[in-house]
Formats: C-alpha cells, sequence, structure tokens
C-alpha cells in the first residue's frame, strides 16, 4: 500500500519511518520546501533519538521519498494521513487552520477513493467537519473514508513508543476502512480499540488531561512537603507502588511544558466551555503548571539572598531531555523572570538552542558545562540530561563563585553534593 504522510514534524516523520520499517512505501509531504530537502538528504530537522539511523536506512531502500508536490502526492497515494499541527489560538481553542487547509487541499486533487487518517490531536467532532471540508473542496465527487487515529508518541522517546505502543486507537463507522488501518499496523504487536471517531477524539484529549493531572498533583503536594519538610520523591515512591496508582508522572519538579500538554490541556478547557460545563480539576492542572517554576523561583531566591546581580547557570532547556523542543519549557519562563530580577544568565544544553534573538549581554549560551559555570552563584537544573547527573561535581566546583545547586527536577545526588560543600536545595526534597 502507498502511503502519504501529511506534515513532517516529529510525528509525521516518526509515523512514515515507522510504516516504512513494515514495508511500505510511504511518502512525506510538506509545503516547508527547505524541510524536503533536508530529509531527502538524511537530515531531520528536530533531534529525536534513532530517527537519524532509520531515516537513512529507508531513503537508501527505497521505502520513503519527500516531496512538497501536494497534487502529485494526493494523486498517488490512496491512504493519507494528517500530521500537521494544531497550535492553541488566543483563546485556547485548537487553531484548525492547517487541517482544514489540507482538507481542502485532498478534495481538490483525490482522483479516486482515498482513506485519510487524522493523526493529529484534534478537538471533538474535527473528523466531522473534515468530511464537510473535503466534501466542498470536491469538483468531482470521489468516494472517501475519515478515520480518527490518534498518536501517544513521547518526544524522546517517539521511535520506542511508535514500534511498541500500548495501544492503536481506531475511531471510524466503516468496517472497510477500520480493516484498512488494522492492516497497515499488522506487524507491531499491540491491542485495537475500535470506536466512534468522536470517542477516539476524546480518548486523546482525556488521557494528555489524565498525565498532566499526575504532574500537576504532585507539584502542588510538593508545596506543601516544602513547608512542613517531608520528602516529595519519597512520597512518589510510596505512593507508586500502589499499583492501582502506578509510578508514572509523580515526580515533582518545575512543571511540564512540549507541544502536547499545554495545548492539549487549553483545547480541552475551551471545549467545555463550549458546552457549558465546568472542568474544575483541569483548571487547577493548568493554574499549579503555571505557576509551578515560580513559586520554587522565590524559594530558591531567599535561599541565595536574590537574584539581583547574581550570575546564575541555567542547564538544561528543553522542556525535557532526549528532544531539542523549547515549547512551553519551564527553563524558558525562569530565564525571563531571573532577566526582570536583574541577574546575569548563563545557559547550557546539550541539543536545544536558544533563539539568537533573544541572547544579549546578561543572557548567553555556552557550549561546555565549566564555560557555564564560570563565575556562577548558582545553578538551576531545568531539564534530566544525563551530562548533568554524570557531571564531575567535584571539578565544577571550581568554576563557581558560589555554590548554590537548585535542583528543578530532583535529579542530583543531594548527599554527594552536601558532602562535597554544595548548598543544595531541590524540589520539596529536604
Amino acid at each position: 500500500m502507498n502511503i502519504l504522510i501529511m506534515g513532517m514534524g516529529y510525528v509525521g516523520v516518526t509515523t512514515g519511518l515507522v510504516f516504512a520499517e513494515q514495508g511500505w512505501n510511504v511518502t512525506g509531504l510538506d509545503t516547508d520546501s527547505m524541510k524536503i530537502q533536508a530529509l531527502s538528504e538524511g537530515k531531520l530537522t528536530f533531534y529525536e533519538q534513532g530517527l537519524d539511523d532509520l531515516l537513512l536506512k529507508h531513503l537508501k531502500s527505497g521505502n520513503i521519498r519527500f516531496t512538497s508536490s501536494t497534487k502529485q502526492a494526493i494523486r498517488d497515494n490512496n491512504i493519507i494521513f494528517l500530521c500537521v499541527g494544531t497550535p492553541s489560538d488566543k483563546d485556547g481553542s485548537a487553531d484548525l487552520q492547517f487541517i482544514r487547509g489540507v482538507a481542502g487541499s485532498i478534495g481538490k486533487y483525490m482522483n479516486e477513493y482515498k482513506l485519510i487518517a487524522v493523526k493529529s490531536t484534534v478537538p471533538i467532532d474535527t473528523n466531522y467537519k473534515l468530511v464537510h471540508w473535503i466534501r466542498e473542496a470536491q469538483s468531482t465527487p470521489n468516494e472517501f473514508d475519515v478515520v480518527s487515529n490518534p498518536e501517544f508518541l513521547r518526544e524522546g522517546c517517539a521511535l520506542q513508543d511508535a514500534l511498541n505502543p500500548d495501544r492503536i486507537i481506531i475511531g471510524s463507522d466503516s468496517s472497510y476502512a477500520i480493516d484498512i488501518i488494522k492492516s497497515l499496523y499488522g506487524k507491531i504487536s499491540a491491542p485495537f480499540f475500535v470506536t466512534t471517531a468522536r470517542t477516539a477524539e476524546m480518548i486523546k484529549y482525556a488521557s494528555n488531561a489524565f498525565l498532566a493531572t499526575k504532574i500537576s498533583y504532585m507539584n502542588e503536594l510538593s508545596r506543601l512537603c516544602e513547608t512542613i519538610k517531608v520528602n516529595i520523591s519519597d512520597v512518589a515512591e510510596g505512593i507508586g507502588m500502589d499499583h492501582r496508582i502506578g509510578k508514572h508522572f509523580l515526580k515533582a519538579g518545575i512543571g511540564y511544558g512540549g507541544s502536547c500538554f499545554p495545548k492539549d490541556i487549553k483545547a480541552l478547557l475551551y471545549t467545555a466551555k463550549e458546552h457549558n460545563t465546568d472542568l474544575s480539576i483541569l483548571e487547577k492542572v493548568y493554574q499549579v503548571n503555571q505557576t509551578q517554576y515560580s513559586h520554587f523561583l522565590n524559594v530558591w531566591e531567599q535561599k541565595l539572598g536574590g537574584f539581583s546581580h547574581k550570575t546564575i547557570a541555567i542547564l538544561g532547556i528543553s522542556f525535557k531531555p532526549n528532544t531539542d523542543d523549547l515549547r512551553e519549557a519551564p527553563a524558558i519562563s525562569i530565564i525571563q523572570e531571573l532577566l526582570e530580577k536583574q541577574a546575569i544568565v548563563k545557559v547550557h544544553d546539550p541539543i536545544a538552542k536558544l533563539p539568537s534573538g533573544l541572547l544579549s549581554g546578561k543572557l548567553q549560551q555556552f557550549d561546555s558545562l565549566e564555560e557555564t559555570l564560570d563565575q556562577c552563584d548558582a545553578v538551576i537544573l531545568c531539564s534530566e540530561w544525563d551530562e548533568y547527573k554524570l557531571a564531575d561535581w567535584t571539578r565544577m566546583q571550581a568554576y563557581m563563585n558560589q555554590h548554590f545547586i537548585f535542583d528543578g527536577r530532583n535529579m542530583l545526588d543531594s548527599e554527594q553534593l552536601i558532602k562535597l560543600g554544595y548548598h543544595y536545595h531541590g524540589i520539596a526534597n529536604e
């Protein structure tokens, strides 16, 4: 079967390469010609572990190709996966301009039956609207099916998640379309859950919202634990041993970020508001996440005796390790607040780079830990890169002016650092 992937972000590229790995012929389409050129040359336009090798493998095998020719790509492929972005609009709703744009192209250029599978995270009833938009754009009536097939990929682990999914959700009323989607995933061992398109759309939002709720619950609890001197990491370990709760997403920190949780929470809250429904728990999840980094920045400021005219090292600016994604990254908000407090900020990240427009005399990024820590008064650790966990903190001590470490992810060995003479403070872990 010939598969077209529309949208070459991390979801689209990962999806395309996984289908190529299953032996299908895949075409990746994007209107960004520079992105297509890079992918055609075997160069990823983002960082994701394992994808670069798979890209080179299937370019060589011929199982995948890339194009900017929308018309030809739609005509040549009977199965089309939509992996375009659905960013937050100003009011928090999901912006569907890219979904509507590709729907118009499909309707305009389709020449025979097409199966359109929606991987993009979209609000309830978007699949229904997609049918209308495609029909509206058709000059000649051709049959087609629209299927909801949401993705559940974690940035930094996208390839692993795509090859070993917990479940494959298919939302459709067409048995013919359902059978085709199942056949595409035939070599992947995972349970199928077949439901309606509306339910599949809701499952995606509900999944992300529940995971975000676990994070914000622990983050809010960490504020109490900080006050009463209870170790939040021990609390997380203790409750995580309960199989009804599980250990995942219980680690307290400075908040979640990335391309999914923040926008999906806002979109679900917007949907609830549209239907006059109060999702008060989710509203609190959002509020806790928006204030978590600031709460602990205030705690750490008191420990240091103020940030004004102090030199602060920020370690890790991506929203999580093993990705270069800065979208909604807590580190960016922390940097902005430090600059407002008249601090000098030095930044390090193994992969991610600050936009050049943000850099100034008071904000610089360095390639080595030694340069970053030189003459610093404090370190704020924002992302859990192994490079920081494995760093020689005995040697790093000599570079610093004062020896404060504020661990926003509770990843470093606090006992060892204190023995070395550091003033160590994490997230409610004293």
